[in-house]
């Protein structure tokens, strides 16, 4: 926090012999404190005027009361001119090891986490897709089984209208008899194929 100016040359030439302050007759304290603080140089830290002339703020306000009581035509501004407020250096506290270590410990463990959350989320959205398509293989065999039945029932059922309608006209001469006969028989093998089909659907239902 700032507490004193960097003095201007006009309020150094005003302290000086025949200054503008010598008429103002300062109590000999004030002026001794004020021409030691303008005669003593501090360094200025990285100012480029190098050292420079301290003076304090109770300095200053010591001064204007003086300055007033007296009913002085000279102002405090006008002696201020080319003065500056000092603002000291910051020095920046040393950082603690162990808070340190500290700081660096939790930052691991919250990127461990993130890291299991990521993973965690990749995981589950591979077991949902694994499981999709896993369902879509199974339908996609119970499709094909089913096309493998209805064409098996087709041929079966065609075998036997063939074999019997050409195995007939060693029984019947006319055609609509043979032709009778063939529908009958393979009605009968299509009705029992059809019966072995639906109990071997009803036992793949049972298994599900």
């Amino acid at each position: 926090m700032a507490s004193s100016f960097v003095a201007g040359e006009r309020l150094v030439r005003a302290l000086g012999p025949g200054g503008e302050l010598e008429p103002e007759k300062l109590p000999q304290k004030l002026r001794a404190e004020l021409e030691a603080a303008v005669g003593k140089k501090h360094k200025g830290g990285d100012s480029p005027r190098g050292p420079q002339r301290l003076v304090s703020f109770r300095l200053i306000r010591d001064l204007h009361q003086h300055l007033r009581e007296r009913g002085s035509t000279l102002y405090l501004h006008e002696l201020l001119e080319g003065s500056e407020i000092h603002l000291p250096e910051v020095v920046k506290p040393p950082r603690n090891p162990e808070l340190v270590a500290r700081l660096e410990k939790i930052k691991i463990q919250l990127a461990n986490e993130e890291y299991k959350r990521i993973t965690r989320n990749v995981t589950c959205q591979d077991s949902r897709h694994g499981g999709t398509l896993g369902e879509l293989g199974k339908q996609v065999r119970s499709v094909k089984a089913l096309v493998i039945t209805i064409f098996n029932f087709i041929v079966t059922v065609a075998a036997a209208f063939v074999c019997t309608y050409l195995g007939s006209q060693y029984i019947f001469t006319e055609m609509a008899s043979r032709v009778l006969a063939a529908v009958i028989v393979a009605s009968v093998v299509g009705l029992a194929e059809l019966y072995v089909m639906v109990r071997a659907m009803e036992g793949e239902l049972g298994e599900l």
